[in-house]
């Protein structure tokens, strides 16, 4: 392999990216875009869930349980109901997602001591918000059971007993425990690896359907040159995204970086060469500009979605599945990712993800060397 020969295809690919500026152009923008549109719209956050309140007592102690709801930050009340028709048909109309109904004999019965039970209606159908929100419902309605006890026992010259266990909750890595804080870093990973599959997915494609192919197979420039002086341009294309990616979550997003840059730098290098090489991989399978971007976006964003645990936690997938998860690479830059921005962790602790991404980048890179052929057919 000659160094001479590879420079001269990498300066081919380089004009032909910059006599197209619009491509140039939305390659740049579209990480940029992409994440903007996720990050402040994928959130796993819930608040102010709206809720409609069926205050059937209509006394201080009602009230002073509908204003606790009222007041917190996980509820929004939007309605005052008066039955159970009315909730469900604002519940149909996705007007609320939660109903609290306060019976008639609620102020009466905790006046005088008593038990009392309220009920709360969830729309199941968004069940992930719907178990949180009942939840955050649980805990008012203990706060208030808890502040009504210790009301009667001072009212009776006593005093709270001690509780024996006391929880004390601290979020390690995300204190505020913001959701964008641990959804962007997997983001970048889905989609670096989306921008930079597509870029080189049409390069080989683009030489067959234009009909420079028979040139580039007639001169001396070897399966390895040509394939490595393609990555080239798309190589720096792919980390000035990454970059400006990293860049728009820090600003943006406050997403922290307490950990290695370089390892994070040499990581992210290593993932850029592994998507670029799949692409390259692709076009040269497909021989053609339409089936390999379909081709690219069907093998990395939806497994890099799906089974990397961005969203899903891999632990909670199907057995079967769980296995396949071992294929996909933004498994594993996603965990390098959130350990090193979130957690400050280096390599000791992150090894094994290194390592296995070491092996998917050369993998792809070789892979995609051996799959050309300069031949026609």
């Amino acid at each position: 392999m000659r160094l001479r020969r590879m420079l001269a295809v990498a300066r081919k690919e380089f004009i032909h990216v910059w006599r197209d500026p619009r491509a140039l152009g939305v390659s740049i923008a579209l990480p940029l875009v992409l994440l903007l549109l996720f990050g402040y719209a994928l959130t796993l956050d819930v608040d102010r869930v709206p809720l409609a309140v069926w205050d059937q007592s209509r006394t201080v102690e009602s009230r002073e349980l509908a204003s606790r709801f009222e007041n917190s930050r996980y509820f929004s009340v939007v309605a005052h109901a008066r039955g159970y028709g009315e909730i469900e048909k604002a519940m149909d109309h996705n007007r609320i997602l939660m109903g609290l109904v306060i019976p008639l004999d609620f102020g009466r019965r905790v006046g005088s001591g008593r038990d009392v039970q309220v009920q709360v209606l969830a729309d199941g159908s968004d069940a992930n918000t719907a178990t949180l929100a009942m939840g955050y419902a649980e805990a008012i309605v203990r706060g208030y059971s808890r502040d009504i006890q210790a009301a009667r026992i001072q009212r009776r010259g006593g005093r709270m007993p001690e509780q024996p266990l006391e929880l004390r909750p601290r979020a390690w890595f995300n204190p505020d425990m913001e959701s964008r804080i641990y959804i962007v870093p997997g983001l970048i990973a889905v989609i670096v690896m989306l921008i930079a599959s597509l870029l080189t997915s049409l390069t080989i494609a683009r030489e067959w359907e234009t009909g420079t192919m028979e040139q580039l197979i007639s001169t001396p420039v070897r399966g390895p040159e040509l394939i490595l002086g393609k990555l080239a341009p798309y190589f720096a294309i792919g980390i000035l995204d990454t970059v400006l990616s990293m860049l728009a979550g820090y600003v943006l997003f406050e997403v922290p970086l307490r950990g290695s840059l370089l390892l994070l730098a040499s990581m992210s290098l290593l993932y850029i060469v592994g998507g670029l090489s799949m692409g390259i991989l692709v076009s040269t399978l497909a021989k053609g500009q339409l089936l390999a971007s379909q081709m690219a976006f069907t093998a990395t964003f939806l497994p890099a979605f799906l089974l990397s645990g961005f969203m899903f936690d891999i632990e909670n997938i199907p057995k079967a599945l769980q296995v396949v998860t071992y294929l996909v690479p933004a498994r594993y830059f996603i965990t390098i990712l959130r350990g090193i921005c979130l957690k400050g962790t280096g390599l000791p602790e992150l090894w094994p993800e290194c390592l296995l991404l070491t092996a998917f980048g050369a993998a792809m890179l070789a892979l995609s060397v051996l799959a050309f052929k300069k031949r026609l057919v």
